[in-house]
């Protein structure tokens, strides 16, 4: 099943048939893809719109009449749009970018013999020849970073496992590259551990991952329940992995593999030496001072462990990852827990149990076909997320209430009904989980984790498709409204801000543990300046539909964020985004928040700087557009090119805070119009999200949601400017 195969120089060509391939979409928006072998499984299973459009085939999507101002553009969007809904009501996408994570998932299936079709691994083949680095064959952590170590090692390590033999084009450029890098010594903790299961790197050259640990008592400052969610998950299953010493055994590949990926001999090397041995071109977040005491007080434990404290330690952590398991629907938050989590309970229960089944099942959430070949996604999907905007977007704009919609409009609130997750998790307390009952996800509720964000967005899109169209029938009950404004309220901190999964639960400088070295302020929770706009927007507008209902918590909550927000602007008057690129992310829901609570351009003076700040920013064309790098460097850092979602964030911003001089607006509409299609879509240009700090992630349907919204509005805005209003109807919105 890992046999070598035949790959062709190039990957401009699909190396798949790519009419054969289908979208399975059920139980809620999950969504898997399939190939036919037959051309009776053809003939019986249509190929559908959704299908091409993603898999850049031919669709049948007429070109549409030229717009003849922005709500015809806005219009016109949402028309090539529309076709693309799934029969359930959600839109179908990849959150794709990080290229960290398909290694992941070769190397863990490949460990625990786990299996993928010939197709699979020629469309994973492709994709990482399509995302090698034009000018030295490598890869990064993400599509747009430079190449590193960390991205290299593992997607050249992915590629061999596939069956890429190691003369083809791409493996010796990739390997000239990683070996002028230095070879895979030097390679971050994450990538030293992966290879370590793949037996190509030895233990002694990791730091220790203590499973003792969690069986530390829980009032300890720094124990790993109070760390941030992704990485208390993602180290649950590497500690009890590394407890155990889990490696596969030796086979021919691996040993060519340990020849391929060193510039000096694998059997000569020091391994403690490497524990520390960090390339400057991956580090982001070096070791503190702090982190190499502490892990030279642990490998000195680790030469006399006591052996009853290990086995509680393996025992905690393995019970922490089949609670984890059970709670996401083998899930698991994101898809490096996922696949560390499958190789834990593959080694504890083998290839016959359920477990190792299920997992093995669940992959394929993961798992994302495009244009340029098979990816794994950042999470099972980003369902919630992007319906909550395309159905905002098409409510605000009264695209709504138009006759063609209200069809699609009554299927994207039943997804919305049958998303939100209606219990809290099977394994609740003992499993370190914050409330889920009323919340909605990021993407399904099966995977079942709140996020503070998608519960705003979530409600904000229920809200408006139940109270703003009258078409629409009353699915989502005021009891269940209710119970996702608690969620809410329920992730206030103390400073008033709001985090992502959960409150902040540990001190601040547990970010002096940092492991990871390649992503920052990952330790512990921490408020965003998204979340807690998010959740000012939502409550504002749940008050205005159902005031009765804890009304002066909610007036309490509302003041205490505000407030935080107020305290989070730079100096320059933005606010640095964490979930989006960056400044102009941020300025469209801070103004939104400010704007529902009375504070505009006129009358406040943060939203008058921060309109200041972006109006600083807008170039000659209209537009906006500003690096990742920004987020890296928490400063404003120019992209070499004029961005179409920054534009719209920021003319968007600038409509929120009620700002009084057409002249930026309309050009950044101009813009924006001018870069749509004939058919009515948006072209993907730069990445548009990130994560934590370092790391882009794409979010197609973005290109959809924000346009749309953004041109709409400015429709009645610029319309109300010109009147002499921006006081009444859909302007306001």
């Amino acid at each position: 099943m890992w046999n070598a195969l035949d790959i062709a120089p190039t990957p401009e060509k699909p190396f798949t048939d790519y009419t054969r391939w289908r979208l399975r979409v059920g139980d809620y928006g999950r969504h898997t893809w399939h190939y036919l072998q037959t051309e009776e499984e053809v003939t019986r299973w249509p190929q559908t719109e959704v299908e091409r459009f993603w898999l850049g085939l031919k669709t049948t999507m007429p070109d549409l009449p030229p717009a003849k101002d922005a709500l015809d553009a806005a219009r016109n969007g949402y028309k090539h749009c529309r076709p693309l809904q799934c029969d359930d009501g959600h839109w179908a996408a990849d959150d794709g970018g990080p290229m960290f994570l398909l290694p992941g998932l070769v190397i863990g299936s490949y460990v625990t013999g786990m299996s993928f079709k010939v197709e699979e691994r020629l469309e994973m083949i492709r994709y990482l020849m399509n995302r090698a680095h034009p000018d030295d064959g490598g890869w990064g952590v993400h599509v747009e970073g430079h190449s590193t170590v960390f991205g290299t090692g593992m997607n050249y390590t992915a590629l061999r496992l596939l069956g890429v033999d190691k003369n083809h084009p791409v493996c010796v450029r990739a390997r000239g590259t990683l070996h002028k890098l230095g070879g895979v010594t030097s390679i971050p903790a994450w990538g030293k551990f992966w290879l370590t299961l793949l037996n190509c790197y030895d233990w002694e050259g990791n730091n220790p991952v203590p499973p003792e640990l969690w069986a530390l008592p829980e009032w300890l400052p720094f124990h790993p329940h109070k760390w941030w969610i992704h990485v208390r998950n993602v180290y649950i299953p590497m500690s009890y992995l590394y407890g155990v010493r889990y490696q596969i055994e030796e086979n021919d590949l691996i040993l060519s593999l340990r020849q391929e990926l060193y510039r000096e001999d694998f059997y000569s090397i020091d391994w403690p030496a490497q524990r520390n041995n960090v390339n400057k071109v991956d580090e982001y977040a070096p070791h503190t001072a702090f982190l190499d005491g502490l892990n030279a007080v642990l490998s000195s434990y680790e030469n006399c462990v006591f052996p009853p404290l290990r086995r509680a330690g393996l025992a905690r952590a393995y019970r922490l990852i089949v609670m984890e398991d059970e709670n996401s629907a083998y899930q698991t938050v994101g898809p490096v827990s996922k696949m560390f989590n499958l190789i834990a309970r593959a080694h504890a229960e083998g290839p016959n149990s359920f477990a190792y089944k299920e997992h093995a099942r669940k992959r394929y959430d993961f798992m994302w076909l495009g244009s340029e070949g098979m990816l794994m996604c950042g999470t099972n999907g980003s369902q919630l997320w992007d319906i909550a905007f395309i159905t905002q977007s098409v409510v605000d704009t009264g695209l709504g209430n138009e006759e063609e919609n209200k069809q699609s409009m009554i299927k994207a609130l039943e997804w919305l009904d049958k998303s939100q997750i209606r219990t809290n998790p099977k394994h609740y307390k003992e499993a370190y989980r914050h409330t889920t009952k009323g919340a909605w996800p990021f993407s399904t509720r099966e995977q079942g984790y709140t996020v503070s964000d998608c519960v705003g967005e979530g409600l904000k899109a229920a809200m408006g498709l139940q109270f703003e169209l009258d078409y629409t029938p009353k699915l989502i009950s005021k009891e269940r409204l209710c119970d996702a404004v608690d969620v809410l309220l329920s992730l206030q901190n103390p400073n008033g801000g709001i985090a992502s999964y959960e409150l902040v639960r540990g001190p601040w400088w547990l970010e002096w543990l940092n492991p990871a070295e390649v992503f920052g302020s990952i330790m512990i929770e921490c408020c965003y300046p998204e979340c807690t706009t998010s959740v000012i927007t939502s409550l504002a507008i749940f008050r205005k539909h159902i005031p009765d209902y804890r009304s002066k918590d909610i007036d309490r909550a509302l003041k205490l964020a505000i407030k935080y927000l107020h305290s989070i602007q730079t100096p320059e008057g933005g606010w640095v985004g964490s979930w989006g690129i960056c400044f102009t992310y941020a300025a469209q829901f801070a103004l939104e928040s400010l704007a529902l609570v009375g504070e505009t351009y006129a009358t406040s003076d943060y939203s008058r700087k921060a309109c200041e700040f972006l109006l600083s920013h807008q170039r000659e064309d209209g537009g906006w557009g500003e690096s990742y790098k920004s987020c890296e460097q928490n400063t404003w850092i120019e992209h070499e090119k004029t961005q179409l979602l920054q534009t719209c964030w920021a003319v968007l911003a600038l409509m929120y805070a009620k700002y009084p001089h057409p002249e930026p607006i309309e050009k950044g509409v101009k813009l924006v119009m001018s870069r749509q299609r004939p058919d009515g879509s948006w072209p993907q240009e730069a990445m548009e999200g990130i994560f934590s700090k370092t790391c882009t992630i794409t979010y197609p349907n973005f290109r959809v949601a924000f346009p749309v919204k953004m041109l709409g509005k400015a429709h009645y805005y610029l319309a109300a400017l010109k009147s002499g209003s921006t006081s009444n109807g859909k302007a306001e919105k």
